[in-house]
């Protein structure tokens, strides 16, 4: 297995998610800016920002985005949709670990979308993740985030998926499997990947993303313990939704204090 987010994962993840509601996700963080934000919501930091999914729609919607990424095969997808963009949006990519990201910038808003705290799996991952947010967030700025929702995972658990994408030539496909960790409250993701073109593989791969899932009161803990005012957990992307064993995605808000 390939170190996650490699060359053939990041080739063929925009088409794998093409289906994925982004705009309608940035609505939803536009209302969530709206009803807990304070002050001017501006400056937005992207942790974990992948292909740029989120940031160069909300760079659209004028609001100056920072994207922070460890992969440089991610970024380099985001790097050609921004060179695609006609001039005047204010965004930029770094390629950085969350872990040890230190600018000598403050932001209205960070951002950890499509499960990036899933991948912090230590405690000590967890805690040091969110204390980056905080120190690159201005007093009051907020920090939203999703995560898998625990009671909903260990309630429905992993199933084995397929999923086959048509692209130019050929076709993509996918097959997913996982295996719960419930004492270590992580989920290992296996993921193969065949490339075909002209009916003959031209590559295949293999990925193992390991993924922390979460339960509400130890995410007021760490948030508490990083300097945040937990503010709301919804489902997601049902966000005025309590969740439950149903759900499995889920919506943190919080603010930060100190």
């Amino acid at each position: 297995m390939s170190d996650v987010f490699g060359k053939l994962y990041a080739d063929a993840y925009d088409h794998f998610y093409h289906d994925k509601d982004y705009a309608s996700e940035c609505d939803l963080l536009e209302k969530i800016f709206a009803a807990y934000g304070k002050g001017r919501i501006h400056r937005i930091l992207d942790l974990g920002c992948g292909t740029g999914n989120h940031a160069i729609p909300l760079a659209q919607r004028g609001y100056a985005v920072m994207g922070i990424d460890c992969s440089a095969e991610m970024l380099a997808q985001a790097q050609r949709k921004i060179d695609a963009l006609p001039s005047g949006i204010s965004l930029c990519f770094k390629q950085q670990d969350l872990q040890t990201l230190q600018l000598e910038e403050h932001f209205d808003i960070a951002l950890m979308m499509f499960a990036v705290l899933g991948y912090q799996l230590k405690n000590s991952q967890v805690l040091q993740a969110l204390k980056t947010a905080r120190n690159h967030l201005r007093p009051d700025g907020l920090l939203i985030f999703d995560i898998w929702y625990g009671p909903a995972v260990l309630a429905q658990k992993p199933e084995q998926r397929a999923k086959v994408i048509p692209i130019e030539d050929g076709e993509l496909i996918r097959l997913t499997a996982g295996v719960l960790d419930t004492r270590q409250h992580v989920c290992h993701v296996d993921y193969r990947i065949w490339q075909i073109q002209r009916q003959r593989l031209v590559s295949t791969g293999a990925e193992r993303h390991t993924m922390r899932y979460f339960f509400p009161r130890e995410l007021e803990f760490y948030l508490e313990s990083a300097g945040f005012e937990p503010l709301r957990l919804g489902a997601f992307p049902d966000f005025d939704k309590d969740p439950d064993e149903d759900t499995w995605n889920a919506l943190q808000v919080a603010r930060a204090v100190g």
